[in-house]
Parts: structure tokens; C-alpha cells; sequence
């Protein structure tokens, strides 16, 4: 007997949205009720839900995701209201509460390092390393030349291609080359920018090499494997710190002292330097709180982590994207992370929920976004770590997710309330609230 999961579907894309969603019910058994609980997140806006279905395919509901704020985040100087969109209990409080902790010790810092974005055209050519390496200068003039009607707008605004070098990988593959390609996108996170810039440049390279007629025959052919960019940015990093005097550091808990804290956060975070296991969950909590920003404000999430994981390889292992410097009776928790993001262009200027958290951070241009975005992490990370050092993340992380288990349970609100006044002083697991409701309910 054929199942009918087992069953191909021909001609989804084609379908309409009704039809779409009609199709999916029926693997459930119950369909009427998957259509009328799908349709309950629909936007009530025809035209909004038209926005949101146009942002991917074969779309047939929303999937919502909490959009938090953590207040009073002191950056430079200046004060920020962030939002923070994410699923996971406790990444909003922690980060509110590292921006209260350090609001009281100077705030936040942080610094553009530097903003160049990397494309790479993937090439094979038969030819000698050396005629192309003579040949680039004449290259590179004619694919920018090639390319003004892309760029045009672009270097308009101060941004635009960089520099372009040719990057010889025949030792690891036959005839393989690369034009390593730099670019400066401004305020927008440019990607279809750079895409379009490096396959016009594919193109360009071809036709500059059959114009060469002194080549050999075969050395005028050039095969484009592929062009596009590349989501490893190690020239767009942001740096972003905290910093106080020892001293300042006292009663962070109450058994240990300010020195004693300071020495203890120090080498959790050097575990997590030479700890592949450590790092990895270290990393992760630091992008808590940078996917939180880079979703609430719609930049590409995906594409943050994967620059920033292999950032965290760059040393030939993978270890903590953060450090801690301790010297002068002054401690100094630093963060350096590769961040490529927008403001303009894509959802950020598409969502309305993209734009109104633009809005709410005073509209702040890319570099500045990046800043933003990297003391969110700092600021997870941190919290993190003084958990873990002192009184350990699983009791402030489950009394979050109380709420979590309560709702699973479809606790009531007078449930809910006693439940939340028991455990106060005790310990929150899934089977002792499990136990409690029981009890409660007889």
C-alpha cells in the first residue's frame, strides 16, 4: 500500500495559495482544522499578507517568532532601545541585564575595524600562470570598465569594486583560478549587488580573452565555473568591549571577590579559546544575541554565522570569537566578530516590522547597525559566562522557561499564577511543574 506522504506532487508552485494550503491538510488527520489554524496567522491586511507571501515561495501561512526589546543599552555614549526578534527563554533578559550591569561601569564601546566585502569569480584557463598574471592589469581595467552600468550608482554613493587580484590555485586543482574581488557596499548589505558585478565580470574575462590574439588557440578559452560572493568577510569586523577597574567588580556574587570573578571569567572564556566543544556553545550565545538584532532589523542571519564560524576557524582550530584581558587591576571582556549588514535594500526596506526597528534604533546607518548588533552578542555572551562562573544558567534560564512548561501543560492563568509563586525559592524542571499541576488539579 502506497502512503500517501510516499506520493510525489507535481505542479506545486503552479497551485494557489488555497490550494497550496488545502493540499498540505490533508496529510493530517484532521485537514479543516490545519487550514483553520494556518489561516489564524495570516496578516488581516490583504496587501501585507501579499507582502509577506511575495518574500518566499510556496508560501501558504506565517510562523510568528517573539519580538523583544531590551531596553537602556549604552553604546559610545549613546543610549539604545534594541529589539531583539527570537524564540529562546532568556536571551532578552540576559541581554537587558548585562546592559544594566555595564550602564552602571561606562557602558558599551565599540569600533568598525573595517567594512570590505569579498566575490570571487571561480575560473579555469589552460594557459602558463605567468601570461596571466601579466595580462591583469589590462584585465582589471576592462572589467571595471565592463561593469559601470552596475557600478555606476554604487561608487555614486562612495562605494563600489576596490581592488581585484587573481589568485592562482593550480597547485590544488588543475587550471583553477580565482579573481578575488573586494568590494565597499555602503549602507547596504549588497549582495545581489556583488553577484551581479562579479557575473558580469565572468562574462567580461571570456571576452577579454578571446580579443587576445596573441594567445594560443586554447589559452583564449576560458571556462567561468562560477561567480559570487562569498559570506567569509575577515576585512568587515566590529569590535566591541566592556571595561572596569577591578574594584568595580565586587559583590558580583557573594562568594567570590571582584578579583577572584574576574580570574574565573578569564579562563572560562580561555577554555572556550582552545575547546572546540566549549567554543562552539560559547559562539552560539554570542549569536543570540546578533541574529536577534539582525532579524528584528532583516538582515540575513545565515550569512553572519557562517562568517563569523569560520572567523573562529581562522587560527587553524575553532575557539572563541571573544577574549578577556586582564592587566592594570582592570578588566576588559572584548569581542571581534565579522558582521556584513544593511539598512537599506531587501527586507530591511520591504518588512514592516524591518523598518520600524530601523526606526526605533534612530535609523542608524550600516556601521553603526554592525555595532549594534556585535554589543548584543558581547552582552549575551557576558551574561552567559557570569552565570556559568557563579551561579550556574539553568536556574535564571528554567525560571524563564516556566512559562514554556506551563503552557505545555495548558496551565490556566490561576494556575499559572500559583505556579509562579511556588517556585519562586525552588527548583523549575518539566517533571516538578509536571508534578505540581497534578497536584493542583487533584
Amino acid at each position: 500500500m502506497i502512503r500517501k506522504r510516499d506520493i510525489i506532487i507535481k505542479g506545486f508552485s503552479k497551485l494557489l495559495k488555497e490550494e497550496k494550503l488545502k493540499l498540505v491538510a490533508e496529510y493530517f488527520e484532521n485537514p479543516g482544522e490545519v487550514v483553520s489554524l494556518l489561516k489564524s496567522f495570516w496578516h488581516t491586511d490583504e496587501s501585507q499578507q501579499k507582502l509577506f507571501d511575495e518574500f518566499s515561495e510556496n508560501t501558504i501561512t506565517n510562523f510568528y517568532i517573539p519580538y523583544g526589546i531590551s531596553p537602556n543599552v549604552i553604546i559610545n555614549g549613546h543610549t539604545y532601545i534594541v529589539p531583539m526578534v527570537i524564540e529562546e527563554s532568556s536571551v532578552v533578559a540576559a541581554a537587558s541585564a548585562a546592559a544594566k550591569f555595564w550602564s552602571e561601569r561606562g557602558g558599551f564601546h565599540a569600533e568598525i575595524i573595517d567594512t570590505q566585502k569579498v566575490g570571487q569569480v571561480h575560473f579555469s584557463w589552460p594557459g602558463n600562470p605567468p601570461t596571466l598574471r601579466d595580462l591583469m592589469p589590462a584585465i582589471s581595467q576592462y572589467l571595471l570598465n565592463a561593469a559601470k552600468p552596475i557600478t555606476g550608482n554604487m561608487e555614486k554613493r562612495g562605494g563600489g569594486v576596490l581592488d581585484i587580484k587573481l589568485i592562482d590555485m593550480t597547485d590544488k586543482l588543475d587550471d583553477y583560478y580565482q579573481l578575488m574581488v573586494t568590494f565597499d557596499t555602503r549602507d547596504s548589505m549588497g549582495a545581489n549587488f556583488i553577484n551581479s558585478v562579479l557575473e558580469e565580470f565572468g562574462h567580461s574575462l571570456q571576452q577579454f580573452m578571446l580579443e587576445q590574439l596573441q594567445l594560443k588557440t586554447e589559452e583564449r578559452q576560458v571556462e567561468i565555473i562560477m561567480a559570487i560572493l562569498s559570506n567569509y568577510t575577515p576585512n568587515c569586523v566590529v569590535k566591541a568591549w566592556v571595561e572596569c577597574s577591578i574594584a568595580e567588580l565586587e559583590n558580583v556574587d557573594e562568594k567570590l571577590g571582584g578579583l577572584e570573578f574576574a580570574k574565573k571569567f578569564e579562563k572560562a572564556v580561555k577554555i572556550a579559546q582552545i575547546d572546540p566543544y566549549r567554543a562552539a556553545t560559547h559562539n552560539k550565545g554570542i549569536y543570540n544575541g546578533i541574529d536577534s538584532v539582525a532579524i528584528a532589523t532583516g538582515n540575513d542571519f545565515r550569512a553572519i554565522e557562517a562568517a563569523g564560524h569560520t572567523y573562529a576557524s581562522r587560527n587553524g582550530h575553532y575557539e572563541s570569537l571573544s577574549r578577556v584581558e586582564l592587566k592594570d587591576n582592570k578588566f576588559k571582556f572584548i569581542l571581534e566578530v565579522p558582521l556584513a549588514m544593511g539598512t537599506v535594500g531587501g527586507l530591511t526596506s520591504l518588512h514592516p516590522l524591518a523598518k520600524q526597528s530601523l526606526q526605533l534604533l534612530g535609523n542608524p546607518v550600516a556601521t553603526e547597525l554592525m555595532m549594534i548588533s556585535a554589543v548584543m552578542g558581547l552582552a549575551n555572551n557576558f551574561s552567559a559566562v557570569k552565570s556559568l562562573t557563579t551561579t550556574g544558567i539553568q536556574a535564571g534560564h528554567m525560571k524563564m522557561h516556566l512559562f514554556n512548561i506551563l503552557n505545555y501543560f495548558k496551565a490556566s492563568e490561576k494556575e499559572k499564577d500559583a505556579a509562579l509563586a511556588h517556585f519562586k525559592d525552588q527548583k523549575v524542571s518539566f517533571s516538578s511543574v509536571g508534578k505540581y499541576i497534578a497536584s493542583m488539579r487533584g
